[in-house]
């Protein structure tokens, strides 16, 4: 019986992305945002059900790695199929902000360390 769930799992992925195994666009990083856009463009195509569930889970932004925590799918194949809702115009993706490199308030870390002495 587990055998046939194991083998479903599989086979799932694979059937997803049409047998693709790279996505076509953009380098989605784990900690880009995506959001779905409203309303869809006029010439969109239908999407696919699981092209629908990320439409779904992004009306609200959310980071590549959470969507596909939420999918129960593998990053690739998410980015994947987020490759081809960003080429049908359906989502928008955000990178993630830069780390400012300004040098930290030199002040405010010796009151927390000091707060932290005192605990």
């Amino acid at each position: 019986m587990g055998g046939g769930d194991t083998a479903g799992r599989l086979v799932r992925p694979f059937a997803l992305t049409g047998g693709r195994t790279r996505p076509n666009c953009a380098d989605f990083t784990l900690i880009a945002t995506v959001t779905a856009v409203d309303p869809p463009p006029a010439n969109a195509a239908r999407p696919q059900p699981e092209h629908i569930r990320i439409l779904r889970l992004c009306a609200e932004p959310v980071a590549v790695a959470e969507l596909a925590a939420r999918l129960d799918l593998p990053v690739s194949v998410v980015a994947i199929l987020l490759c081809d809702l960003l080429e049908a115009g359906r989502i928008t993706v955000r990178p993630p902000r830069p780390v400012s490199r300004t040098t930290p308030d030199l002040d405010l870390l010796q009151k927390v360390r000091d707060g932290l002495g005192r605990l």
